[in-house]
């Protein structure tokens, strides 16, 4: 798996995320010619990738060419059925078309949820216009074409001030944008405007980006730079994209947050019930439990909770309505994790862990449970296991 990693020094949009990558990768172009043509635009529409400078800096600058100012039919208000009817429709390439679909899906969400409406309800402006609906589109072609890759994003600006918009002035970053970006870091650098739009909000989700860069060995193959189009006193409005080679290691990083408290007046019986509930919510990696000695010589239990970054405020708040604790304590740590593979063996699962020194199995105890004696059970394992890693699953990840 290859590595890339984007600094937004100016900031997020659809046509700068492709600039980037076509600056590192311009043979890519023809495939993005393949995809706009196959979305039968108007008439007159047309995009063109240019190699410009700004700020001193060589790069490409992506831009769509509208007829028709640019709207979808006769108004630029385009529902998001719409749209999704367009992409599938489209004779694109099946990567291609469901990483479209995904990112204007992530949008619909979001807008629905800002607005309180059913995703099939909404109907979108500014992201319904053509140069948008192309600027998705090219991502998806790029990122199809670049997969698999492990993508990292360093903070984002947050802009300032307010932008107008459909609705009237709203402040930065819009609604759909703060709803997409929950999670992500991001720095005031003092820059006026909006840094981060919806459509290179919904792409970097749905990249699902690590927030720091890559641990791993790796040799640094190229970088592109995107350039937008506003102007900024103290910074290029660029967005940089770091390519790297595939890593020689057996693991990958990424941030995880530790959530930790401590309670000491709630039943074992009740506890239990509420580590089940945590261990089924979303962005949970871990939950385990130990005994300690709490205030006043009480012994109580120590919970620790292992969280998706993006999830952390939904799990914080599960664990104070599941449980008596009064505070919990966060830290975001960098862990290293090793590539599993999951193999079934007659009916048992068997996971490969693929160490520095090899792979290794284990398969499921749930999946042995049934068989009488420790004795059987234990068999029932190891020849699962060794089945698995004679069946050539020790490849080259």
């Amino acid at each position: 798996m290859s590595a890339i990693h984007l600094d937004a020094v100016g900031g997020v949009a659809g046509d700068m995320f492709a600039a980037a990558i076509l600056d590192a990768r311009p043979n890519l172009w023809p495939r993005c010619q393949v995809a706009i043509s196959a979305l039968n635009l108007p008439a007159g529409t047309s995009a063109l990738s240019e190699i410009v400078t700004h700020k001193g800096f060589k790069g490409t600058r992506f831009t769509v060419q509208l007829a028709r100012n640019g709207e979808l039919g006769e108004h630029v208000h385009t529902p998001w059925t719409t749209i999704r009817s367009m992409l599938v429709d489209a004779p694109l390439d099946a990567g291609v078309r469901d990483t479209a679909v995904g990112i204007f899906t992530i949008l619909a969400n979001a807008e629905a949820a800002v607005h309180g409406i059913a995703p099939d309800d909404v109907t979108f402006h500014e992201v319904g216009a053509i140069d948008s609906i192309v600027d998705i589109v090219v991502a998806a072609v790029l990122i199809d074409a670049l997969a698999p890759c492990l993508w990292s994003v360093g903070p984002l600006p947050q802009g300032r001030g307010q932008v107008k918009t459909q609705h009237g002035f709203i402040p930065v970053p819009v609604p759909a944008t703060a709803k997409i970006l929950e999670g992500f870091l991001f720095v005031d650098d003092g820059e006026n405007g909006e840094r981060v739009t919806p459509t290179g909000a919904a792409i970097l989700k749905f990249l699902q980006p690590t927030f720091s860069t890559d641990t791993a060995p790796r040799a640094l193959l190229r970088t592109g730079m995107g350039f937008g189009n506003k102007e900024f006193k103290s910074r290029a409005n660029m967005l940089r994209a770091v390519l790297f080679s595939k890593d020689s290691t057996t693991a990958t990083s990424d941030i995880v947050e530790v959530l930790r408290c401590e309670i000491d007046d709630q039943t074992g019986e009740d506890l239990a019930v509420a580590l089940d509930h945590l261990r089924a919510t979303d962005g949970v990696l871990d939950v385990c439990q130990w005994p300690v000695f709490a205030k006043k010589g009480r012994v109580a239990i120590a919970l620790q909770v292992l969280a998706q970054p993006a999830h952390t405020k939904a799990i914080t708040e599960m664990i104070l309505a599941e449980t008596t604790t009064l505070g919990v304590r966060r830290t975001a740590l960098l862990r290293d994790t090793l590539l599993r593979d999951t193999v079934d063996v007659d009916g048992a699962d068997v996971k490969l862990a693929h160490r520095p020194g090899g792979v290794t199995a284990k398969a499921s105890i749930d999946d042995v449970s049934a068989i009488k004696t420790a004795k059987s059970r234990g068999s029932r394992r190891r020849i699962a296991e060794t089945r698995a890693l004679c069946t050539g699953h020790d490849h080259d990840r």
